[in-house]
């Protein structure tokens, strides 16, 4: 593009940040990160710079505090769109902290907002998430799927997230805002430069699958055995980082050409196809040769036995198709978890 657009990445120090980041640079996108480092580190912007010899602003601020955030940000702009990932994201904590995660990611959302109307922002992409289905009667989920009750209050921010998007984009001419609902992003950057790396202890299976297999666990909890699955653990669509982070630019080029046909849409973000606990674990044995200590646990509450995507409408209009597999997925994510040990 002739004159760069730039981007505001919220959350762009965080896992899915951070790569895609690195795919908005190497699209001729320019980025400003905003980040306050309660559950990343700003070290990732320096893995960010050796991929693509770009160093990234990154503003320190709590986007749930509107004044403040839009105070350090006017500095910044003009904005060409938001990529709004600033979220506290664990289904188990938020159970357990159900206020804070009311407050912190609905704050953030309400502050997007915001920010598109003080600094005349006419675009948006929102990090939603597979957990708006809730308990899915049907498989694998469409765009279509009811919005069920939410399992957990992290599904509720989301659901809540697309709710308010959906009344405001739809009420705001010239404003355009598009939901990816991811399913459940893992690996990391092929580069081993930058990858999942929370300052909270990991809770997603690959992580925890990694800290195993390096010493660093003892050994890897397999939340139930008795779901009603082929082999009676959780089945999940696992997409890897980069496919996801590319997703992202493909959404922003999409509002940018003025190529949708709504001021408001969602799209699900996934592989198409579910992998199980076990299998994952086994995906992760095969592609790197090392063994995983693991054994049977109690189920954990708020999670459901199976879900995975119906990614059709992503792939026909947006133009997206996932490169890597489980098997890639592994072994990027043991390749990150090797290096950043060292």
């Amino acid at each position: 593009m002739a004159n760069k657009s730039k981007i505001l990445v919220t959350g762009g120090c965080g896992y899915i940040g951070s790569h895609t980041i690195v795919e908005l640079l190497q699209s001729d996108y320019e980025v400003v990160s905003l980040d306050n480092g309660l559950n990343s580190s700003p070290d990732v912007l320096d893995g960010i710079e050796a991929i693509t010899g770009v160093r990234v602003v990154n503003v320190d601020v709590d986007l749930s505090q509107t004044e403040a955030a839009l105070e350090a940000l006017r500095a910044h702009g003009p904005f060409t769109g938001i990529i709004h990932f600033a979220a506290l994201k664990s289904v188990g904590d938020s159970v357990h902290q159900p206020l804070r995660y009311f407050q912190n990611n609905i704050g953030a959302t309400l502050t997007t907002m915001a920010l598109m109307e003080a600094m005349d922002i006419p675009y948006l992409i929102f990090s939603s998430s597979c957990t708006v289905y809730g308990r899915p009667e049907k498989l694998p989920v469409t765009e279509e799927s009811p919005i069920r009750p939410a399992e957990s209050p992290y599904g509720a921010t989301k659901q809540t997230g697309e709710i308010l998007y959906d009344q405001f984009f739809n009420t705001q001419p010239g404003r355009n805002g598009i939901s990816l609902r991811y399913f459940n992003p893992a690996g990391a950057h092929p580069s081993a430069l930058i990858g999942e790396a929370s300052t909270n202890q990991a809770t997603n299976l690959v992580p925890v699958i990694t800290e195993t297999a390096i010493g660093l666990r003892s050994e890897l909890a397999v939340f139930g055995n008795d779901y009603p699955t082929r082999d009676g653990s959780c089945i999940r669509d696992y997409i890897h980082v980069t496919d996801l982070a590319k997703a992202h630019v493909l959404a922003m080029d999409h509002l940018v050409q003025h190529k949708n046909q709504k001021p408001y849409e969602v799209f699900n973000l996934g592989i198409g196809e579910g992998v199980t606990v076990l299998e994952a674990i086994a995906a992760f044995e095969k592609s790197t040769g090392e063994n995983v200590n693991f054994t049977i646990s109690a189920r954990r509450p708020g999670d459901i036995d199976a879900i995975y995507a119906n990614n059709k409408k992503i792939t026909e209009q947006l133009g997206w198709k996932p490169t890597e597999d489980i098997q890639s997925i592994m072994r990027s994510a043991w390749a990150w978890e090797q290096v950043r040990r060292k």
